[in-house]
């Protein structure tokens, strides 16, 4: 079996989750549908952000989130019932103040092949208000150390 290292990822060290399309996420042209690929991302983004120690109910506590502000997704080859995946993010890129970047990348195992990547710009909400606010210093203490920054890159194939 191949580990992480040797997928052709875009960035280093991805957060990873295996994902494996079951029957209801096969849509009418008999393959995943993309809303799936976005539940998915939303499930590695999550497990990512709890892995560093910050949960939900952090960010309540601190009455601050990562809202996404946008979503990009490049659907690059269809998956199938069954298919083995591994879903990789990793927090690309922040101003350190307000907004972070958010990447994804999705391989079938079984050919190395790149399904779908994605990115979400990401700002710093304040719950109650819902309006956008510094990143406080649980955030910044946490998120950027594990930031990808481009000097750290040894791929140029992300999407730009």
């Amino acid at each position: 079996m191949m580990t992480d290292a040797e997928l052709p990822w875009d960035h280093p060290a991805p957060f990873t989750l295996p994902m494996t399309p079951g029957p209801s996420d096969i849509d009418g042209l008999n393959h995943t549908n993309n809303s799936v690929y976005v539940r998915w991302c939303d499930s590695v983004g999550w497990a990512h952000s709890e892995a560093l120690g910050l949960s939900l109910a952090d960010w309540q506590r601190i009455d601050r989130a990562m809202a996404i502000r946008r979503g990009e997704y490049d659907y690059l080859l269809p998956s199938h019932l069954g298919d083995e995946l591994l879903l990789g993010t990793w927090i690309w890129g922040s101003d350190g103040k307000l907004v972070m970047e958010r990447r994804f990348q999705l391989i079938r195992l079984r050919d190395r092949a790149i399904v779908m990547r994605g990115r979400w710009q990401l700002v710093c909400i304040e719950l109650s208000s819902g309006r956008p606010r510094r990143l406080p210093p649980e955030f910044s203490s946490v998120y950027l150390p594990v930031m990808v920054r481009p000097e750290d890159q040894d791929k140029g194939t992300s999407p730009e």
